[in-house]
């Protein structure tokens, strides 16, 4: 067994290199330096098991030793997967069986040091050799510029309908909400390039609120909205000046709407994208029910 170990500096928080690690969309697109359409199942908690899958169902089963969020991820490898079914031990897998491999983050002042540490048998190292700085290069590109996520919806109605319901505060009070316990009090719009827009979001329990506003930098008609979120940080928390990006596209009798947002650092990627596509969904129903 060789041990191998890669050190790597990256120009962002360790919260948003671990999005990039182990968020499912940017963990495929790191991996597919190893093998196209690799992905990983699991739960990503301390004493789960994950499975490392290629797009034909073959890979390894491995237990998670350790997780600490933003710091340390750390696996220990059990055996081989065969068209999705985890084999019983045999020689070959063996001679790996027990391998450990370990990621930890260190913040250094605007950068983090990410470590690699694995083991493997001979006839893998040499691929890793290869292959691992491949896919740290892509790790690193990924963390350190924007994480675009994109939601999507297509609406019936005419345009001008559509565009409307969008913008008008009194239409927005009532579709600008992810869940049913949320709502939208108060809004206020001005929809021209250099005009703001101020969406108080708040939980119907009064137990929390925060201001969701943004400055517009393009505005098209019927066509395209393109506005940065708000610089003021409520609290110090991040992931104010992120751009989003909203295309209407006119179909006629319907409207496909795609709505792209850089990604804060905070909450989960998945849960940024389940959170925004709730939202986009109820405008969805507002308007086609009015």
């Amino acid at each position: 067994m060789t041990n191998l170990e890669f050190n790597l500096s990256i120009k962002a928080s360790p919260k948003k290199l671990w999005q990039v690690l182990w968020n499912d969309t940017t963990y495929r697109k790191w991996t597919s330096a190893f093998h196209e359409g690799s992905y990983a199942v699991s739960e990503w908690k301390e004493g789960s098991k994950i499975q490392f899958l290629s797009p034909g169902g073959n890979g390894m089963f491995s237990l998670i030793t350790e997780c600490k969020p933003n710091e340390l991820m750390a696996f220990k490898h059990l055996g081989e997967i065969k068209n999705y079914e985890e084999q019983p031990s045999d020689i070959k897998s063996e001679s790996w069986k027990d391998a450990k491999e370990i990621y930890s983050l260190k913040e250094n002042n605007d950068h983090t040091t990410l470590h690699v540490f694995l083991n493997a048998t001979g006839e893998f190292s040499d691929y890793l050799k290869k292959t691992f700085p491949v896919a740290l290069k892509t790790v690193k590109d990924l963390a350190e510029n924007p994480i675009i996520i994109t939601v999507e919806t297509t609406v019936v109605g005419p345009i001008e309908k559509i565009w409307d319901y969008w913008s008008k505060p009194e239409h927005v009070l009532q579709w600008n909400n992810a869940s049913d316990d949320w709502h939208t009090p108060s809004a206020t719009n001005d929809l021209r390039k250099g005009g703001s827009f101020d969406y108080l979001m708040a939980a119907k329990d009064g137990s929390f609120a925060f201001d969701f506003s943004g400055v517009y930098d393009e505005v098209k008609k019927y066509e395209l909205i393109i506005y940065t979120i708000g610089d003021v940080p409520p609290n110090g928390s991040s992931g104010w000046g992120r751009k989003v990006k909203i295309d209407f596209i006119n179909q006629g009798s319907t409207c496909k709407i795609v709505e792209s947002f850089e990604a804060e650092e905070v909450h989960s990627l998945e849960l940024q994208q389940i959170g925004w596509q709730n939202i986009l969904n109820n405008f969805k129903r507002y308007t086609e029910g009015k």
